[in-house]
Protein backbone atom coordinates (compact mmCIF):
# COMPACT_ATOMS: atom_id res chain seq x y z
CA UNK A 1 0.00 0.00 0.00
CA UNK A 2 3.30 1.86 -0.21
CA UNK A 3 2.27 3.61 3.33
CA UNK A 4 5.55 5.62 4.71
CA UNK A 5 6.62 3.94 7.42
CA UNK A 6 8.24 7.79 8.08
CA UNK A 7 4.29 9.34 9.12
CA UNK A 8 4.19 9.97 12.76
CA UNK A 9 0.35 9.47 12.45
CA UNK A 10 0.65 5.32 11.62
CA UNK A 11 1.40 2.72 14.18
CA UNK A 12 4.14 1.39 11.74
CA UNK A 13 5.26 -1.29 13.86
CA UNK A 14 1.41 -3.07 13.84
CA UNK A 15 1.05 -2.11 10.25
CA UNK A 16 3.71 -3.27 8.37
CA UNK A 17 3.24 -7.01 8.89
CA UNK A 18 0.00 -6.32 7.25
CA UNK A 19 1.71 -5.39 4.42
CA UNK A 20 4.44 -6.84 3.39
CA UNK A 21 4.49 -5.76 -0.64
CA UNK A 22 5.32 -2.17 -1.72
CA UNK A 23 2.48 -1.97 -4.29
CA UNK A 24 2.52 -0.92 -7.55
CA UNK A 25 2.22 2.95 -6.57
CA UNK A 26 1.85 5.36 -3.57
CA UNK A 27 -2.11 5.30 -2.55
CA UNK A 28 -1.46 8.83 -1.17
CA UNK A 29 0.89 11.60 -2.28
CA UNK A 30 2.54 13.20 0.94
CA UNK A 31 0.37 15.97 1.32
CA UNK A 32 1.46 19.52 3.38
CA UNK A 33 -0.38 20.67 6.30
CA UNK A 34 -2.78 22.58 4.10
CA UNK A 35 -3.55 20.17 1.67
CA UNK A 36 -4.55 17.75 4.55
CA UNK A 37 -6.89 20.27 6.69
CA UNK A 38 -8.52 21.03 3.19
CA UNK A 39 -9.14 16.75 2.83
CA UNK A 40 -10.26 16.93 5.65
CA UNK A 41 -12.90 19.26 5.57
CA UNK A 42 -13.75 17.60 2.12
CA UNK A 43 -13.55 14.02 3.24
CA UNK A 44 -16.16 15.34 6.39
CA UNK A 45 -18.59 17.17 4.26
CA UNK A 46 -19.24 13.92 2.07
CA UNK A 47 -19.65 11.84 5.36
CA UNK A 48 -22.65 14.47 6.77
CA UNK A 49 -20.43 17.78 7.99
CA UNK A 50 -22.76 19.69 5.57
CA UNK A 51 -24.87 22.35 7.10
CA UNK A 52 -23.76 25.33 3.99
CA UNK A 53 -20.74 27.24 5.58
CA UNK A 54 -21.01 26.04 9.72
CA UNK A 55 -18.07 24.59 11.07
CA UNK A 56 -14.62 25.24 11.51
CA UNK A 57 -11.44 23.32 12.01
CA UNK A 58 -8.48 24.39 13.55
CA UNK A 59 -4.87 22.73 13.24
CA UNK A 60 -2.43 24.00 15.78
CA UNK A 61 1.27 23.95 14.35
CA UNK A 62 4.91 23.99 16.06
CA UNK A 63 5.22 27.88 16.01
CA UNK A 64 1.42 28.22 17.83
CA UNK A 65 -0.19 29.79 14.87
CA UNK A 66 -3.11 27.71 13.63
CA UNK A 67 -4.56 27.02 10.51
CA UNK A 68 -8.12 27.10 9.88
CA UNK A 69 -10.95 26.45 6.96
CA UNK A 70 -12.37 30.08 5.50
CA UNK A 71 -15.83 31.24 6.82
CA UNK A 72 -17.09 31.87 3.48
CA UNK A 73 -16.79 28.29 2.16
CA UNK A 74 -18.77 25.28 2.76
CA UNK A 75 -15.91 21.88 3.33
CA UNK A 76 -16.68 20.51 0.02
CA UNK A 77 -15.09 23.45 -1.39
CA UNK A 78 -11.69 24.65 0.09
CA UNK A 79 -8.81 23.97 -1.22
CA UNK A 80 -5.36 24.18 0.58
CA UNK A 81 -4.67 27.57 -1.12
CA UNK A 82 -8.01 28.55 0.81
CA UNK A 83 -6.89 27.27 4.55
CA UNK A 84 -5.56 30.56 6.46
CA UNK A 85 -2.97 30.95 9.16
CA UNK A 86 -3.84 32.91 11.87
CA UNK A 87 -2.01 33.49 15.62
CA UNK A 88 -2.81 33.02 19.06
CA UNK A 89 -5.55 35.18 18.78
CA UNK A 90 -7.02 34.73 15.79
CA UNK A 91 -5.77 37.46 13.80
CA UNK A 92 -5.28 36.20 9.89
CA UNK A 93 -1.60 36.30 8.87
CA UNK A 94 -1.69 34.45 5.65
CA UNK A 95 -4.80 34.31 3.61
CA UNK A 96 -7.20 35.77 1.63
CA UNK A 97 -10.83 34.92 3.53
CA UNK A 98 -11.93 35.83 6.59
CA UNK A 99 -12.07 33.57 9.87
CA UNK A 100 -14.80 32.54 11.50
CA UNK A 101 -16.50 34.89 14.37
CA UNK A 102 -16.47 31.53 16.42
CA UNK A 103 -12.99 31.10 16.77
CA UNK A 104 -12.45 31.91 20.49
CA UNK A 105 -13.73 28.05 20.92
CA UNK A 106 -10.46 26.84 19.08
CA UNK A 107 -8.43 29.31 20.68
CA UNK A 108 -9.73 28.49 24.14
CA UNK A 109 -9.60 24.72 23.51
CA UNK A 110 -6.06 24.92 21.77
CA UNK A 111 -4.86 26.80 25.00
CA UNK A 112 -6.71 24.68 27.35
CA UNK A 113 -5.03 21.47 26.04
CA UNK A 114 -1.66 20.96 24.67
CA UNK A 115 -2.13 17.41 23.75
CA UNK A 116 -4.21 18.98 21.20
CA UNK A 117 -3.37 19.99 17.85
CA UNK A 118 -6.79 19.38 15.76
CA UNK A 119 -10.14 21.10 16.83
CA UNK A 120 -13.39 20.76 15.21
CA UNK A 121 -16.69 22.21 15.76
CA UNK A 122 -19.45 21.76 12.71
CA UNK A 123 -23.65 20.56 13.27
CA UNK A 124 -23.14 17.50 11.23
CA UNK A 125 -26.34 15.45 9.73
CA UNK A 126 -26.64 12.96 12.26
CA UNK A 127 -24.43 14.23 15.08
CA UNK A 128 -26.77 16.92 15.60
CA UNK A 129 -29.64 15.03 16.02
CA UNK A 130 -28.17 13.23 18.83
CA UNK A 131 -27.15 16.14 20.14
CA UNK A 132 -30.81 17.80 20.40
CA UNK A 133 -31.97 14.51 21.66
CA UNK A 134 -29.51 14.56 24.58
CA UNK A 135 -28.37 11.05 23.47
CA UNK A 136 -25.20 9.20 22.88
CA UNK A 137 -24.99 6.99 20.44
CA UNK A 138 -24.54 3.03 20.38
CA UNK A 139 -21.74 1.34 20.16
CA UNK A 140 -23.46 -0.47 16.60
CA UNK A 141 -20.40 -1.82 14.99
CA UNK A 142 -16.26 -2.18 14.76
CA UNK A 143 -15.86 1.29 13.79
CA UNK A 144 -18.38 2.60 16.56
CA UNK A 145 -15.68 1.13 18.80
CA UNK A 146 -12.83 2.90 17.89
CA UNK A 147 -13.04 5.93 20.52
CA UNK A 148 -12.69 3.98 24.04
CA UNK A 149 -14.10 6.86 26.03
CA UNK A 150 -17.94 8.33 26.39
CA UNK A 151 -18.63 11.62 25.05
CA UNK A 152 -19.52 14.82 27.36
CA UNK A 153 -23.14 15.65 26.43
CA UNK A 154 -23.32 19.74 27.10
CA UNK A 155 -26.57 20.73 28.03
CA UNK A 156 -26.85 24.57 29.19
CA UNK A 157 -26.00 25.85 26.47
CA UNK A 158 -27.56 29.29 25.92
CA UNK A 159 -25.71 30.67 22.77
CA UNK A 160 -23.62 30.76 19.32
CA UNK A 161 -20.37 29.59 20.63
CA UNK A 162 -19.21 32.94 18.87
CA UNK A 163 -19.92 34.39 22.52
CA UNK A 164 -16.82 34.26 24.30
CA UNK A 165 -18.81 33.33 27.68
CA UNK A 166 -20.95 30.34 26.08
CA UNK A 167 -17.75 29.17 23.89
CA UNK A 168 -15.51 29.63 27.25
CA UNK A 169 -18.37 27.11 28.69
CA UNK A 170 -18.55 24.10 25.91
CA UNK A 171 -14.71 24.63 26.37
CA UNK A 172 -14.63 23.95 29.68
CA UNK A 173 -17.76 20.99 29.67
CA UNK A 174 -14.77 19.38 26.98
CA UNK A 175 -12.41 18.43 29.97
CA UNK A 176 -10.13 16.21 29.16
CA UNK A 177 -12.87 14.50 26.82
CA UNK A 178 -12.17 13.31 23.11
CA UNK A 179 -15.45 14.72 21.80
CA UNK A 180 -18.42 16.33 22.98
CA UNK A 181 -22.08 16.36 22.32
CA UNK A 182 -23.57 20.10 22.10
CA UNK A 183 -27.02 19.32 23.12
CA UNK A 184 -29.38 21.20 20.46
CA UNK A 185 -26.50 22.24 18.33
CA UNK A 186 -23.60 20.33 17.01
CA UNK A 187 -20.80 18.21 18.04
CA UNK A 188 -17.29 19.01 19.25
CA UNK A 189 -14.05 16.97 19.29
CA UNK A 190 -10.41 17.03 19.79
CA UNK A 191 -7.49 15.13 18.20
CA UNK A 192 -3.88 14.59 18.38
CA UNK A 193 -3.57 14.85 14.52
CA UNK A 194 -5.66 14.88 11.45
CA UNK A 195 -5.95 11.02 11.01
CA UNK A 196 -7.19 10.43 14.08
CA UNK A 197 -9.65 13.52 14.14
CA UNK A 198 -11.02 12.11 10.66
CA UNK A 199 -11.54 8.68 12.87
CA UNK A 200 -13.04 10.07 15.82
CA UNK A 201 -15.22 12.03 13.91
CA UNK A 202 -15.99 8.86 11.30
CA UNK A 203 -16.92 6.50 14.32
CA UNK A 204 -19.97 7.96 16.28
CA UNK A 205 -22.13 10.20 14.67
CA UNK A 206 -22.89 9.09 11.04
CA UNK A 207 -26.03 6.69 12.55
CA UNK A 208 -29.54 7.59 11.90
CA UNK A 209 -30.88 7.19 15.16
CA UNK A 210 -33.63 5.12 13.44
CA UNK A 211 -31.22 2.58 12.35
CA UNK A 212 -29.51 2.58 15.89
CA UNK A 213 -32.81 1.79 17.25
CA UNK A 214 -32.86 -1.41 15.19
CA UNK A 215 -29.33 -2.47 15.33
CA UNK A 216 -29.79 -1.99 19.25
CA UNK A 217 -33.48 -3.43 19.92
CA UNK A 218 -31.96 -6.71 21.84
CA UNK A 219 -29.60 -5.34 24.07
CA UNK A 220 -31.45 -2.28 25.21
CA UNK A 221 -34.60 -1.23 27.01
CA UNK A 222 -37.48 0.03 25.51
CA UNK A 223 -37.05 3.35 23.63
CA UNK A 224 -32.96 3.37 24.64
CA UNK A 225 -31.68 3.87 21.49
CA UNK A 226 -34.70 5.54 19.43
CA UNK A 227 -36.39 8.81 19.52
CA UNK A 228 -35.48 11.93 21.63
CA UNK A 229 -35.74 11.58 25.67
CA UNK A 230 -34.93 14.96 27.80
CA UNK A 231 -33.79 12.25 30.39
CA UNK A 232 -30.55 11.61 31.92
CA UNK A 233 -30.53 8.58 32.73
CA UNK A 234 -29.69 6.41 29.56
CA UNK A 235 -26.91 9.39 28.38
CA UNK A 236 -23.74 6.96 29.43
CA UNK A 237 -23.58 4.58 26.42
CA UNK A 238 -20.40 4.37 24.79
CA UNK A 239 -20.17 6.36 21.27
CA UNK A 240 -17.13 7.44 19.42
CA UNK A 241 -17.32 9.92 16.17
CA UNK A 242 -16.08 10.44 12.89
CA UNK A 243 -12.63 11.66 11.38
CA UNK A 244 -10.85 12.59 8.21
CA UNK A 245 -7.14 13.14 6.77
CA UNK A 246 -6.47 15.30 3.68
CA UNK A 247 -7.26 17.27 0.38
CA UNK A 248 -6.83 19.97 -2.24
CA UNK A 249 -8.55 20.17 -5.22
CA UNK A 250 -12.33 21.74 -5.98
CA UNK A 251 -13.46 18.91 -7.25
CA UNK A 252 -15.06 16.61 -4.22
CA UNK A 253 -14.83 13.30 -6.07
CA UNK A 254 -10.98 13.15 -5.33
CA UNK A 255 -10.97 13.73 -1.67
CA UNK A 256 -12.58 10.58 -1.33
CA UNK A 257 -11.54 8.47 1.84
CA UNK A 258 -8.28 8.85 0.00
CA UNK A 259 -6.29 9.50 3.18
CA UNK A 260 -7.53 6.71 5.31
CA UNK A 261 -5.47 4.19 6.01
CA UNK A 262 -5.66 0.76 8.64
CA UNK A 263 -2.35 1.46 10.69
CA UNK A 264 -4.03 4.30 12.06
CA UNK A 265 -5.49 4.65 15.73
CA UNK A 266 -8.19 6.72 16.91
CA UNK A 267 -8.09 5.99 20.50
Amino acid sequence: MSANPNDPTINWEKLAPLIPHPGRFPILQELSTKQQVALLCRVLFQEGYNDHIAGHVTYRQDDGTMLVNPWELAWDEVCASDILTIDANGKVLDGRWNVTPAINVHRDMHALRHDVRVVIHNHSEWGSVWAACKRVPPIYDQTSALVDTDPAIYDEYLGTVNDESAGRAAVEALGEHKWALLANHGVFLVARDIRQAHLRDHAGVALPPRVARGATRRRQPAGAAGGCRHGRDDRRQRLPFPVGSDGAARDPARSARAGMNPGSNAR
